[in-house]
C-alpha cells in the first residue's frame, strides 16, 4: 500500500514538473547588436573658384616706323623726322620741318634741315650736341614724307596730292589715283614742271603708251610735277 502511495506521488510531481516546464516563457533571442553608422563629418562649404581678374589690356607701344627714301633724297618742309640721340632722351623725339627749313630741337636750339640728306643734317646735329653731350652719337630717319608730293587734276577717279616716296611714272600715278573717267580726254593728257621758275610741259598720250607705241611719254614724275587729265 505504502508503495503505490509513493507511486502516485512521484507521477503528481512528475506531471507538475512537465506542466511548469510548458508554461515557462523562453528566453528572447538576442538580436545581434547592429552596426551603428559613422557620425557623419560636417563638410566644408564649396568656395566658389577664385574669380580671374583680367588684367588692364597695356596701351600699345607706338611704333618708331620710318618709310624708305632712295639714295639722294633731301629733306623737305613739312617732312616728319625722328632724332635719336643716343642716351639722350630728352633730346631725342619727333619733329616737323617748318616751312622756313628749320627744325627745333632741346640744347640746340634752330637748325637747318632742308635740302639736307638725313645722314648729313644727323652729322650737323651731332656736331651742334657736342657741347653738351661729348659722346653724342645721332641718326635720323624719316618718319612722314610730305614735302615730295605730285599731283594730277582733272578726268580722273582720285585727283589730288599724292606723296612721292619713290620713283613714280605718269602711268602709274594715273593708276594710284583710281584711272581715267569715261569723259577722259586719253591723247591729250600733259604733265606741268617748274624748273628754274620757267613751266615745262611735256605731252602724255595714255592709249599709245599703254599700247607701248611711245614710252618715251611715260616720264619719271619728280616732286611738284602736276598730271593734267582735260576733259573731250
Amino acid at each position: 500500500m505504502r508503495t503505490l502511495l509513493a507511486t502516485a506521488l512521484a507521477l503528481t510531481l512528475l506531471g507538475h514538473g512537465v506542466a511548469l516546464a510548458q508554461t515557462t516563457v523562453p528566453p528572447q533571442t538576442q538580436r545581434p547588436p547592429q552596426a551603428q553608422p559613422a557620425p557623419s563629418q560636417p563638410q566644408r562649404p564649396q568656395q566658389a573658384p577664385p574669380t580671374q581678374q583680367t588684367p588692364p589690356a597695356a596701351k600699345p607701344a607706338v611704333p618708331a616706323t620710318s618709310v624708305p627714301v632712295e639714295a639722294g633724297f633731301t629733306i623737305g618742309p613739312e617732312d616728319v623726322l625722328g632724332i635719336n640721340v643716343w642716351r639722350e632722351p630728352e633730346v631725342s623725339g619727333d619733329v616737323t620741318v617748318r616751312p622756313d627749313g628749320m627744325i627745333t630741337l632741346p640744347l640746340i636750339r634752330d637748325v637747318k634741315a632742308a635740302g639736307l640728306t638725313p645722314n648729313q643734317l644727323a652729322d650737323r646735329i651731332q656736331e651742334a650736341v657736342r657741347e653738351f653731350v661729348t659722346d653724342a652719337s645721332v641718326t635720323v630717319v624719316v618718319r612722314q614724307m610730305n614735302s615730295r608730293k605730285v599731283f594730277i587734276t582733272g578726268e580722273v577717279a582720285r585727283p589730288g596730292a599724292y606723296p612721292l616716296v619713290s620713283s613714280m611714272t605718269v602711268m602709274q600715278l594715273i593708276a594710284v589715283a583710281g584711272g581715267l573717267n569715261e569723259f577722259a580726254e586719253a591723247k591729250s593728257i600733259s604733265v606741268m614742271r617748274v624748273e628754274a621758275g620757267k613751266t615745262r610741259t611735256f605731252p602724255f598720250d595714255y592709249k599709245n603708251v599703254a599700247s607701248g607705241r611711245k614710252p618715251e611719254q611715260n616720264i619719271v614724275l619728280k616732286p611738284g610735277d602736276t598730271v593734267v587729265v582735260p576733259e573731250r
